[in-house]
């Protein structure tokens, strides 16, 4: 099982669970995902600290070049993301003082838009 660090406390997560449920899951994070986890806003962003993917998938790209938040490294969406290595992350988005009323509905198990991956 991947080890995930999240805001300085470390998790085992199942091996291929998408990011932004194992933030939500197993750390008990208030993590944001306001979209659902279809890569359609940024409030599931997380802060790398150490084992970025090397990949992104499309949307996720996408996104980012929109927001303008493509050329800060270590900033990716949550929600399109799987846990298959060891990695730490800083949350950002969390639904505590954000004003939503929720935190938003539940990600598929699954990435969607369905995944086509891409170098960062």
């Amino acid at each position: 099982m991947p080890k995930l660090i999240v805001d300085g406390v470390a998790v085992e997560v199942p091996a291929g669970k998408r990011l932004v449920n194992a933030l939500v899951d197993e750390a008990k994070s208030d993590q944001l995902h306001s979209c659902g986890g279809q890569a359609r806003c940024t409030t599931c962003k997380v802060e790398f600290m150490s084992g970025q993917p090397p990949q992104m998938t499309q949307a996720e790209k996408e996104v980012l070049t929109t927001r303008g938040l493509i050329g800060l490294p270590d900033l990716r969406l949550s929600c399109q993301i799987l846990c298959d290595h060891d990695m730490s992350v800083q949350t950002i988005s969390r639904f505590a003082g954000s004003g939503k009323k929720d935190a938003g509905g539940r990600p598929a198990d699954q990435i969607e838009p369905p995944a086509v991956w891409t170098s960062r």
